[in-house]
């Protein structure tokens, strides 16, 4: 018995596609900006929004991926092609940022002369182009894959603030020390944004338990419903950032089959209510269960005695 319901992204592909656009002339605009001015910050610029382009058009085939129907072959659709997405996404900016490091040392230990009146300006045109990204990303931030996209675009608008702060005090200072330094930051803000991504794109990949999930409490509160003896073999996971599933086996009485669905009705209410399980499979047991070795699992919980 089952019960399961489907959340689709609110971001339109339109919006995604405008936003490839925007981020691949400015990629342009960055690196040759970098190479006429010499600032490896713009080259980092450039190269950080290289991999925003990729995360926007891996997000755009992810988005087109889930409205895909589900198949005998993939029986939960396409799901999970926004975490994947993600997660890909997230390991290139770790290359990035440790590629910005090694650059950044050589710089300093060989200064370059930067033209920081470049640098200034073309980073404004990238505050612009970045932060109207990440105000249209930011309605489909709830999804992991929409939200890495957006992370992405946020630490850009952020770093190109900075880079112009950066340029200013190059211009008043004549430090070229500066450059590399502030490249340092950017790269830092890249490696910190990406590893949280990681962290739960991995989690969703592995099949763990969502964030915020506590089975104990979840197997305890389906025991408490009237007819209930005991919930064991509970499992929950994500299909995908915004969906949840759970199976598990529900001990009870010997009785009709037509006398559990008010029980199932109301253990699929409590899912969905409380623990936001948006495709629940219930096994309802009235003998010692034999199937399998994990009803053996610690992940029990017993109706209190009246």
């Amino acid at each position: 018995m089952h019960d399961h319901k489907h959340v689709h992204t609110p971001t339109s592909s339109r919006a995604l596609r405008y936003s490839l656009l925007a981020t691949f002339l400015y990629v342009l605009l960055t690196l040759f900006a970098g190479l006429r001015s010499g600032s490896l910050a713009l080259l980092s610029e450039s190269g950080h929004n290289l991999t925003d382009f990729l995360a926007l058009a891996l997000t755009w085939t992810a988005v087109f991926l889930k409205t895909r129907s589900r198949s005998a072959t993939k029986t939960y659709g396409y799901q999970r092609a926004g975490v994947l997405a993600a997660f890909i996404n997230a390991m290139t900016l770790v290359g990035i940022a440790v590629y910005i490091f090694y650059e950044a040392a050589l710089r300093l230990n060989n200064p370059v002369h930067v033209q920081a009146t470049v640098v200034i300006w073309v980073a404004m045109v990238g505050v612009i182009v970045n932060g109207a990204i990440a105000l249209v990303l930011v309605r489909g931030a709830h999804d992991v894959n929409i939200r890495s996209a957006f992370i992405h675009q946020l630490g850009d608008t952020l770093s190109t603030a900075a880079v112009i702060v950066g340029g200013w005090f190059i211009l008043l200072t004549g430090k070229q020390w500066i450059d590399p330094v502030l490249s340092i930051g950017i790269g830092c803000l890249i490696l910190w944004s990406s590893l949280g991504i990681i962290r739960e794109t991995l989690n969703i990949l592995l099949e763990g338990t969502p964030h915020g999930v506590c089975v104990e409490e979840m197997a305890t509160r389906i025991s408490a419903i009237e007819g209930v003896n005991n919930v064991h073999d509970l499992h929950v996971w994500s299909l995908g950032s915004d969906s949840r599933a759970l199976s598990c086996h529900v001990h009870i009485d010997d009785m009709p089959v037509s006398e559990t669905e008010a029980i199932l009705s109301e253990a699929t209410t409590v899912l969905a209510r409380e623990f936001h399980i948006d495709h629940s499979t219930i096994q309802f047991e009235n003998t010692v269960c034999t199937i399998s070795r994990s009803c053996a699992d610690p992940i029990v919980a017993r109706r209190k005695a009246s």
